[in-house]
């Protein structure tokens, strides 16, 4: 149970990173074990889209009118947890201290389905050189990961959120994972775009002009995002964006003493070891088809640039952030081991 509790005078910071460890997507604020509020993975995600402070504490993102049963009602818990869809809900006694929680996961789906068909494209034109000597013999999205290849990975994931619609931009060694693709007994669409030479990360999706014509999912071959995308898809949708970028959450340690340099060669202050936190893009998007549209065809680009463009000229380019742990990245061999080890394999 502790794994969910917080005390009130943590930072939102400091609950992102509880959250991560705890792999559940909500904690309640106690003061001396006394039940004062619930703080939801989605109540920080807004407080960081409104621009608020990380080291501030939770009291500001908090919600203090949390649901709860008293221990002579906690038969009612899984009906109450059903009823407001919530993932957790606190069993209190008469002086409102936490005596045990109950979760949902056990008995609802862990994410949820897209509301319509999102089709997906998977970047995997690329030579994958960070992964050399592996990507010498296979292809990036030919990687083993356990059982299987990173690019089944990803399209099983997809698959659960209902997903049936896939499209594949391939380059280097696109023949193999063609020949590994049409071997599988599929329950799913999965249609080959070619490129015919190197456009980045950006470019080849100019190929699917005329092709793709809804909301689409765009994402690198050598990811996996572990968090509840449909909550992304809505965000994007309700607010409008262009693009909404996937962003997770990192905290790097700076291994040296940092010091700051004032007037006169003096020095202004110094920090030993600082922490930095900030957020990274995951490689996960969320794209209108008008992006493909805007694009020239088959002419190299990257994707942060078509971004770069939009945001110049005023479009409205979204991000929709998750946890440190929630980003699994196998483009370097140390987080490829790294994945493993998270997906058991």
């Amino acid at each position: 149970m502790n794994e969910v509790c917080i005390e009130e005078d943590k930072s939102i910071l400091e609950a992102m990173q509880q959250l991560d460890k705890s792999s559940r997507k909500i904690l309640f604020v106690h003061r001396e074990g006394k039940l004062l509020a619930s703080l939801t993975d989605g109540d920080i995600r807004r407080w960081i889209l409104k621009k608020g402070d990380l080291h501030i504490s939770i009291q500001c993102a908090a919600n203090y009118k949390p649901k709860y049963l008293h221990e002579q009602q906690a038969d009612q818990a899984m009906r109450i947890i059903k009823k407001y869809g919530i993932d957790a809900l606190p069993i209190v006694d008469d002086e409102q201290k936490i005596k045990r929680i109950v979760f949902a996961n056990d008995f609802m789906q862990e994410h949820g389905i897209f509301e319509k068909e999102v089709p997906v494209v998977i970047m995997a034109g690329g030579l994958g050189t960070r992964l050399s000597p592996y990507t010498n013999i296979l292809p990036k999205p030919l990687i083993p990961v356990g059982d299987y290849p990173i690019a089944e990975h990803i399209i099983n994931r997809f698959c659960s959120y209902g997903c049936r619609q896939f499209y594949m931009i391939v380059n280097y060694k696109r023949n193999m994972i063609k020949a590994y693709f049409d071997e599988l007994d599929k329950e799913y669409r999965l249609d080959f775009i070619t490129e015919e030479k190197a456009l980045g990360t950006g470019g080849g999706v100019s190929l699917l002009k005329g092709i793709v014509k809804d909301t689409f999912i765009l994402t690198n071959c050598d990811i996996l995002i572990d968090d509840d995308l449909t909550k992304a898809y809505e965000q994007h949708i309700a607010a409008g964006n262009i693009i909404t970028m996937v962003c997770s959450l990192k905290n790097f340690m700076i291994p040296y003493g940092v010091v700051n340099i004032g007037e006169d060669g003096t020095i202004a202050s110094m920090q030993e070891k600082p922490n930095m936190s900030f957020f990274t893009n995951t490689g996960c998007y969320f794209v209108e088809p008008k992006v493909i549209a805007n694009l020239e065809y088959n002419e190299p680009t990257d994707f942060p640039t078509i971004i770069e463009n939009y945001m110049n000229e005023g479009k409205r380019i979204g991000i929709y952030p998750i946890g440190e742990e929630a980003w699994l990245d196998m483009g370097q061999l140390d987080e490829l081991e790294k994945m493993k080890a998270r997906l058991g394999c």
